[in-house]
């Protein structure tokens, strides 16, 4: 038995924040059923996309959800909404300009609804992972110090802690509903998430105290040690000691502790502490450089694990994608073949959830609106016929 099983959740959602939400929720046992407008929404077709042109994107955030095709401008496809939404109870959409699909309205038919709505700002702006990030300040502390411009990210981590803000948002109110009988209305903004984030962080602390902006590093970690090495063989790796064992590990490792004995008085530091270590940086990388440079990736690797010394080697995805982590896995992805997915990062008494692929746009159409809505064949033909709903597209 999955921790959510016997939950549903509505989904009128897109892009990575909510999708990825819903997923989470999907991975734990809930049956979430993403409601698409008849040919999918603005994410059906993203990049990256298989050479079949099936959405690698799409299918990756969508796996083991069911999904529903519905013509939402119609007002038979509204009210099929609506009643799917009364009946599980929980909605989670992005979705701007529906008054239909107003708490007000949707709450009417079922009063303890739970609704999370996502927005970009919170006054109803619109806005990305992209935006915001700008917004927050990120890329301006991002990149070499040679780099006048701001330097953007490929991760739309704002997205991504977003959605997990949004399955915290649903689970406390399923909790409070569970206590108490009584519903929710729940707004969750991209941008006030980004802006918490760095607040948080201490960035925004820091910004204010020092009144500039942070200086760009580079690889470097700031207010610490932390680096990237290039290995005999060409290989890179990235160090990082946090900690004075940490430090001490890696002075020991590399057989280079009587020359930073030797320089702490000379600069006057103490190379114990983090801050003095973040301070000269580049003198200690410089050091550190020749241990790593004359040394094949198996050697450094071996004699770093042995020394229990903080690192990581740089890796491309083709390298990933053949990873034996148990929390990866291969579906068979209708349009696209054998693909890597990935199982919940929760583990329960130990052990990694299954895997699932993501449905056809409107693969379930019918199903959904047999079992949970209680319709006939015949009603359902004609909701076809009349092109209320669409079931299995391409």
């Amino acid at each position: 038995m999955t921790p959510l099983h016997g939950l549903r959740i509505i989904e009128c959602a897109s892009f990575v924040a909510a999708p990825s939400a819903c997923m989470t929720l999907a991975q734990l046992g809930a049956d979430v059923i993403r409601v698409d407008p008849i040919g999918g929404a603005a994410d059906y077709r993203r990049w990256p996309v298989a050479p079949s042109g099936t959405s690698l994107y799409w299918t990756a955030l969508n796996r083991g959800k069911r999904s529903v095709a519905v013509n939402m401008r119609s007002d038979e496809g509204r009210e099929l909404v609506t009643a799917l939404v009364a009946e599980a109870g929980i909605l989670v959409d992005n979705v701007v300009g529906r008054r239909w699909m107003s708490y007000e309205n949707l709450s009417a038919r079922r009063a303890d609804l739970i609704h999370l709505h996502l927005q970009g700002h919170a006054d109803g702006r619109p806005a990305v992972d992209y935006t915001v990030n700008a917004e927050v300040g990120v890329p301006t502390i991002t990149g070499r110090e040679s780099d006048a411009a701001p330097v953007n990210h490929v991760l739309p981590a704002w997205d991504l802690v977003t959605g997990m803000t949004v399955t915290t948002g649903v689970l406390a109110a399923l909790h409070e509903r569970t206590a108490t009988g009584q519903g929710a209305y729940i707004e969750v903004a991209l941008a006030d998430v980004a802006t918490a984030g760095v607040a948080n962080l201490g960035w925004l602390g820091e910004a204010r105290l020092r009144g500039a902006e942070r200086p760009k590093h580079g690889n470097h970690v700031y207010g610490s040690f932390g680096t990237d090495f290039e290995t005999a063989d060409g290989e890179r790796v990235m160090v990082v000691a946090l900690t004075e064992h940490q430090w001490h590990a890696l002075r020991k490792v590399t057989g280079t502790e009587d020359v930073f004995s030797a320089l702490e008085p000379a600069l006057n530091v103490d190379l114990n502490q983090e801050a003095d270590r973040y301070r000269v940086r580049e003198t200690i990388a410089a050091i550190l450089r020749p241990w790593f440079a004359a040394r094949p990736l198996p050697v450094v690797a071996e004699d770093l694990n042995s020394a229990r010394v903080l690192w990581g080697r740089y890796r491309g995805m083709p390298e990933l994608v053949d990873d034996p982590s148990p929390v990866l896995s291969t579906v068979d992805q209708p349009g696209i073949g054998e693909v890597p997915s990935a199982r919940s990062p929760l583990r329960w008494g130990g052990e990694y959830g299954g895997t699932a692929s993501a449905p056809g746009l409107g693969e379930h159409t019918e199903t959904v609106l047999s079992d949970v809505l209680g319709l006939s064949t015949t009603e359902i033909a004609r909701l076809h016929d009349a092109g209320v709903v669409a079931s299995g597209e391409a």
